[in-house]
């Protein structure tokens, strides 16, 4: 907020290349150098599907409906996007090493952690841009303001850290999973019903639960997906569960901007309303609340390779 104020917003981005630099070279002298016995070829063909596939179905789908592109060409992105995306699936099936594997997705856990993790990830994507919005546009706060609330849901995440591997030993996967992705979706609704009348410290502190929640729930569920993997498969893993994680945050700052146009359209009016926030919160939440039925099928002792608990047999 106070580099928004004081230098303007495009150096919230331009701030980040130092940073980017100085860890790449850190990571270049501090990172052990691990050999490999046999490095596959690239899968071109399925770089190119997926890479211009996805990129059209994002832009696409970002730009529809904004009168930012000529005629139906968002539309026909999205379709070019949904098309290359069913012609990489068709090309996974037959490759022997695709750049995205998606027979990975064949192992319970991982397959819980992509597909789970995504559609939680659609609703915590959103809530980095609805909460400044909604603070700025629906309550007239200037930036830095809006940031001296939210900087809280970072504190959160942070304080997690500390104990987030001993809750994961006492509770398991499965139930950890359930239990806290429920909270955090609530937590995630709350936040639409915040308001410039809500006391200071009652907004810091939703603010700061929810972000503890939400960085747990991650934590457990990057732990989970790789608990079943094997050396061999895990740049592949790694491959497949990252661009899951950017595809399923990037919809959902999509789905929340769709919602707030939607809403404001419906009213007829050209400024957004509180309102119309409470009801994108709402929507990103129930996206959210969704990720419960993957964890659902998951056995009691999933992940037991991590955590160390197992299922107890029938007849103790």
């Amino acid at each position: 907020g106070f580099i928004t104020d004081t230098f303007g917003w495009r150096w919230i981005f331009w701030m980040n290349v130092p940073f980017g630099l100085i860890a790449i070279g850190l990571a270049t002298w501090l990172m052990p150098q691990t050999g490999v016995d046999t490095v596959p070829r690239l899968d071109v063909r399925g770089f190119l599907l997926s890479g211009i596939g996805l990129s059209s179905l994002i832009f696409g789908l970002t730009v529809m409906g904004r009168d930012l592109l000529p005629g139906h060409m968002p539309t026909g992105l999205v379709v070019a996007g949904l098309v290359l995306v069913g012609l990489y699936v068709l090309h996974a099936r037959r490759a022997e090493k695709p750049i995205l594997d998606l027979k990975l997705l064949g192992i319970p856990t991982f397959k819980a952690g992509v597909v789970g993790g995504s559609l939680f990830r659609l609703g915590v994507g959103a809530v980095p841009f609805l909460l400044p919005l909604m603070f700025q546009l629906a309550y007239g706060m200037s930036a830095l303001q809006s940031g001296l609330i939210t900087f809280m849901a970072a504190a959160g995440a942070l304080s997690m850290k500390f104990g987030a591997a001993r809750t994961i030993r006492r509770f398991g996967f499965r139930r950890l999973l359930l239990v806290n992705g429920l909270l955090a979706s609530i937590s995630i609704a709350i936040m639409g019903l915040l308001s410039s009348a809500t006391p200071y410290v009652l907004a810091i502190s939703l603010l700061f639960v929810g972000g503890f929640l939400r960085s747990l729930q991650f934590t457990a569920l990057n732990a989970m997906s790789y608990s079943d993997i094997d050396n061999e498969q895990a740049s592949y893993a790694t491959a497949l569960y990252t661009v899951a994680q950017q595809l399923s945050l990037s919809l959902g700052v999509v789905l929340a901007a769709f919602v707030l146009e939607a809403a404001q359209w419906w009213r007829g009016e050209l400024a957004l309303t509180p309102w119309d926030f409470t009801i994108a919160f709402a929507v990103v939440a129930a996206c959210s609340l969704t990720a419960m039925g993957s964890f659902l099928k998951l056995e009691a002792d999933a992940g037991s390779s991590v955590t160390g608990r197992r299922s107890r047999p029938a007849d103790e």
